[in-house]
């Protein structure tokens, strides 16, 4: 270690970017594979406390213990399943009175270009399917790629919950392995990251958890209040696609408002819009940093950095994967010395003392 650091910069950069493109390269070529993996590493972090009680506790066999964990994670997933598709099936059956007041709202709308613009109809009618049929033309194999998407998560879901299970009774033989990597010297700090990622990941999950319950129930709240229909079911998207950064809440926004144009009058959907925007100041200024900023200390930079670079290799999955990855490779970072800078770059700056 001593000897590379030796090196001049630019040997030492050349390797950082080879390595840096390994990684991504690896990354892209085994997206099927490593995508789910780390999602069951997430998952076997959170659901590592209830395997621990259950073994200790009540001593439970550890294979059953992790039947137990993934079925109780099952249970959740199709308890929100459950909410999100009994709402979504309201919103099917009522579909043509909103195909209806969709239709009627756009004939306003062109209604109003043709009197401010003096843009008629016709063109207008005439510009929207030229573009309808620009967008269809790029997309001739959208219902094919729709079915392989479905068919895609729900092998996802498989091999995540198998990659659980296996993650949770093999994690012993897990960390013998990470520990018998290295020199016997480092193993201290091999059980120091290992024990600081568990407490950082379960801690972000949780917060995230955390956060998606307080953005649901005042998007639900504030709906609500403003009598917007299918108040319950936006509150519940919203919530769900608020995990997503940055791009979470403008699908929440973008799809909220279309669904009140077709519901409500004009006007509540400036206040919807303006509902949601404040939710997400609340959201990105009290809620984030509080739960869950304050569980991962990265900078905001590079925290849309790595959303963007996420989303460009594993797509929607990369986007809500960069923030746990990130925290994980800046503990590792801070505990190798030659790596320390990296942590640094990743880490969010210090507060400066208040001049005396």
């Amino acid at each position: 270690m001593q000897q590379l650091n030796k090196n001049p910069f630019y040997v030492r950069l050349t390797y950082v970017l080879l390595a840096s493109i390994c990684l991504v390269y690896i990354s892209i070529i085994g997206k099927q594979i490593l995508s789910p993996l780390i999602f069951s590493f997430l998952f076997a972090i959170l659901l590592l406390p209830l395997a621990n009680f259950l073994e200790y506790k009540f001593r439970i066999p550890r294979i059953i213990a992790a039947v137990m964990c993934v079925v109780f994670f099952i249970t959740i997933l199709i308890g929100v399943c459950y909410l999100l598709g009994r709402e979504l099936s309201t919103l099917a059956s009522d579909w043509p009175k909103l195909k209806y007041q969709i239709f009627l709202t756009i004939s306003n709308i062109q209604d109003w270009i043709e009197q401010t613009f003096n843009i008629n109809a016709a063109k207008q009618t005439k510009y929207v399917n030229i573009q309808t049929g620009k967008l269809l033309g790029t997309n001739t194999a959208a219902l094919g790629e729709t079915v392989l998407s479905i068919s895609s998560v729900l092998l996802f879901l498989i091999f995540t919950l198998l990659y659980t299970f296996f993650i949770l009774l093999k994690r012993g033989l897990l960390i013998q392995f990470l520990v018998s990597v290295f020199d016997i010297s480092h193993s201290h700090i091999v059980y120091d990251v290992i024990e600081q990622v568990k407490h950082i990941i379960k801690k972000y999950i949780l917060g995230l958890v955390l956060q998606m319950f307080i953005v649901s129930l005042l998007t639900f709240l504030v709906l609500t209040i403003l009598g917007i229909e299918y108040a319950l079911l936006l509150g519940l998207l919203t919530g769900v696609l608020n995990v997503i950064p940055y791009v979470g809440i403008l699908s929440a926004l973008v799809i909220s408002m279309v669904i009140t144009i077709a519901t409500a009058a004009g006007i509540k959907v400036l206040w919807v819009g303006a509902a949601l925007l404040g939710i997400h100041i609340i959201d990105a200024n009290i809620l984030m940093p509080v739960i869950v900023g304050s569980k991962v200390k990265i900078n905001a930079l590079i925290v849309v950095l790595g959303v963007v670079i996420g989303e460009m290799i594993w797509g929607i999955s990369g986007m809500f994967l960069a923030i746990p990855v990130i925290a994980i490779a800046k503990i590792i970072f801070d505990r190798v010395e030659s790596l320390k800078p990296w942590g640094l770059l990743l880490g969010d700056e210090d507060k400066p003392a208040k001049m005396k």
